[in-house]
């Protein structure tokens, strides 16, 4: 969410941030509607507060003349009517504040200066690891997997429809191996907390990290319970912080956890939709850092390496690209996307966005810190990354892996975890 000033002070610049994402002519209208209803709050708060000046000074009056023992009919006439105006332009006021609120819930973050403008044709590959596999004669992930009795994706459909999987024997196994060996790799040397979180939160949950109110309509909700189901773990563990005023002292603060993610992807419709490319229930390790706003660009590169060292370590080939502004994600300032070569499908597949979301979450969901005795809270700034999610690392772990025998070896680091070195 933006500072309310914005709209007052630098209406320009929200215009142009929204211009570099490509979508002034959708939100310009929506700006322009802000002003005007931030011009209308203050004077309307300016009425208000000259009519109570007024009441007040026709209190006053009204006791000197009873005081006097004359006649106070008419001032306390005009104290009423002078109560009915300010009654009825302080309701004109909290409809133009619950109007503009709900604006500025709509406005997506601004691009930091060095997002490139564009859509994704303008994303920029940053750097890459690895060389990346052939794709002679590699069969796609789902041929192999379901070769290998390691999913099960008619039962998936059989019992909750497409885009569900069944994971089974080893693959089911596999599953296990990628959460514990990321959440030992992240809290063991990269420092983060671990946290076992809900699989469901309330709506002020969801609207404090930005998937409300823009994208209801990806969301599984329970409507008796006023619950929605996660779509990434990055819900529950920013808003851990939701209300809080930390002490500076402790930042960056930096959490973990392994969550089931639940997302409808009603806007992707006939996308990727063979095999694990774009499943509706997923598991993901997550990471998400609380730090001072001087050090949010710093912390980005850091969580990003992290992301990277999982792949690294998984011996997969990838590749960092720096989203350009039309396909930067709407809470985020700054995002880069780590993707994986399938080469059974023939594409890089994202495996994780890791993004600098500035104090854009922090003000939705009020997480402020103190920087130091005495001085004045400041809001925070928030990053989140995927490290990683599974079904794509799965899918790129089976292709690039694959034998010409049709096994699949293991990774040397899940090697202990699942007990093999080969999938057969």
């Amino acid at each position: 969410m933006h500072d309310p000033r914005m709209v007052r002070e630098q209406a320009d610049a929200l215009r142009d941030g929204m211009r570099r994402r490509g979508k002034l002519d959708a939100l310009g209208p929506l700006i322009d509607r802000a002003e005007a209803l931030d011009r209308d709050r203050r004077t309307a708060i300016q009425a208000v507060e000259e009519r109570k000046a007024a009441r007040n000074a026709a209190s006053q009056q009204v006791a000197r003349l009873k005081k006097a023992g004359e006649s106070a009919d008419d001032v306390v006439a005009s104290t009423r009517v002078l109560g009915e105006e300010i009654a009825r332009l302080e309701q004109e006021l909290g409809a133009a504040q619950n109007e503009l609120d709900a604006i500025l819930l709509e406005l997506p973050n601004l691009p930091l200066p060095e997002v490139p403008e564009g859509d994704e044709s303008h994303n920029t590959v940053v750097r890459s690891w690895g060389e990346p596999r052939a794709a002679e004669s590699v069969k796609p992930h789902w041929e192999v997997g379901e070769s290998l009795r390691l999913i099960d994706l008619a039962a998936g459909a059989k019992i909750s429809g497409s885009g569900f999987i069944v994971y089974r024997g080893m693959g089911a196994r596999l599953q296990r191996a990628l959460m514990n060996f990321m959440l030992d790799l992240h809290t063991g040397e990269h420092g983060y907390d671990e946290r076992w979180v809900p699989l469901f939160v309330n709506r002020d949950a969801m609207v404090g990290t930005g998937q409300l109110p823009k994208f209801e309509e990806d969301m599984y909700a329970l409507r008796d319970d006023a619950l929605f189901a996660i779509p990434t773990a990055e819900v529950p563990l920013t808003n851990v912080m939701h209300d809080e005023l930390i002490d500076g002292a402790q930042l960056p603060i930096a959490l973990t956890a392994w969550s089931a993610c639940f997302r409808r992807e009603a806007g992707a419709a006939g996308k990727d939709t063979r095999g694990l490319l774009r499943v509706h229930q997923f598991d993901k390790v997550e990471l998400v850092r609380f730090t001072a706003p001087e050090d949010s660009a710093a912390q980005l590169e850091l969580l990003t390496g992290h992301a990277e060292r999982v792949l690294q370590l998984l011996g997969l080939p990838y590749r960092v690209l720096l989203l350009a502004a039309g396909d930067t994600g709407f809470s985020s300032a700054k995002t880069y996307d780590l993707e994986v070569f399938a080469p059974g499908v023939g594409k890089w597949l994202e495996v994780s966005s890791c993004s600098n979301f500035g104090e854009f979450q922090a003000r939705r969901a009020n997480i402020r810190y103190r920087p130091a005795k005495g001085e004045k809270p400041r809001f925070v700034h928030t990053l989140n990354g995927s490290a990683l999610a599974f079904p794509r690392v799965v899918a790129a772990i089976l292709e690039h892996y694959q034998q010409p025998d049709g096994t699949v070896l293991v990774p040397d680091v899940l090697r202990p975890l699942l007990g093999t070195d080969v999938l057969r």
